[in-house]
């Protein structure tokens, strides 16, 4: 549940963090009351996307039964990592310019639509950080509806408390290390919920896992263990990996160093 309450908490404070960039831009503009009522509308219309996103993955379930059901539940595995990556590579690309960007895209659609383009923006900026928590949540937490739900209860609870401090100014905390650092636990993240899927693909016999296991390090850590659980839902550790996890492991963090680099080189 650890690790479902830190997506929350890093989600929501980039969420909180987009919506405070809006409501300072609009305090500065001649729009004033009626943009900002504008904006809290988008803030709820976006809540509700990601509600009903997750209704409809919560219904498509309900429906599936046996192969079917293992199917979506590893491609949701896939999606959240998939989607992870290409939150934390994004923000690497976009972050240090996301105040300009959310600032010129408010303007664009303000002057084409006036309150209602401040409502889609709003509403679209919640909806995708909504949209991937519920997924993110979906593919950490399947099993533990329960638990998905105290870790989104918590994680809000902790990211207004961290936004609370930046704003304030207090010094403990920025938004740039608070990015980068997040974004490495992120990639972790990832890399645990590829490793989940891959072991379902190969207990569904869609893939074959070439050597089981490959090594045995379960005198050293179980991942069975208490401690061995823990790191194994944040980093994706097993004990006991065949050869083909090994490789998807390796492949994942070359492919994102890759990644970076090129990022960097054209910064």
């Amino acid at each position: 549940m650890l690790s479902s309450l830190f997506i929350v908490w890093r989600e929501s404070v980039e969420a909180m963090l987009v919506i405070g960039i809006l409501y300072a831009w609009l305090k500065n503009n001649p729009q004033g009351e009626v943009g900002l009522r504008a904006l809290w509308g988008g803030v709820v219309a976006g809540i509700a996307l990601a509600g009903l996103l997750g209704w409809t993955m919560l219904a498509v379930q309900g429906e599936l039964a046996g192969e079917a059901l293992e199917w979506f539940q590893t491609a949701m595995l896939f999606l959240a990592s998939l989607l992870i990556v290409q939150m934390v590579l994004w923000m690497q690309k976009h972050g240090r310019h996301m105040r300009q960007g959310l600032e010129r895209e408010l303007a664009q659609a303000s002057e084409k639509l006036g309150v209602f383009g401040v409502a889609v923006v709003a509403a679209l900026a919640v909806a995708r950080e909504g949209a991937e928590t519920v997924i993110f949540l979906y593919g950490m937490q399947m099993d533990d509806p329960a638990g998905s739900a105290i870790a989104f209860g918590a994680g809000v609870l902790l990211a207004g408390i961290t936004a609370w401090i930046v704003n304030r100014g207090l010094g403990m905390l920025n938004y740039r290390n608070f990015f980068r650092v997040s974004g490495l636990l992120l990639l972790l993240f990832a890399v645990a919920l590829l490793a989940a899927g891959t072991d379902r693909l190969i207990g569904m016999g869609a893939l074959p896992p070439l050597v089981d296991p490959l090594w045995d390090t379960s005198l050293l850590l179980d991942d069975s263990s208490p401690s061995g659980a823990l790191l194994s839902a944040f980093t994706g550790y097993r004990a006991r990996p065949s050869l083909m996890l090994a490789i998807v492991y390796v492949a994942f963090w070359l492919a994102v160093l890759l990644v970076q680099r090129r990022l960097k080189r054209n910064a």
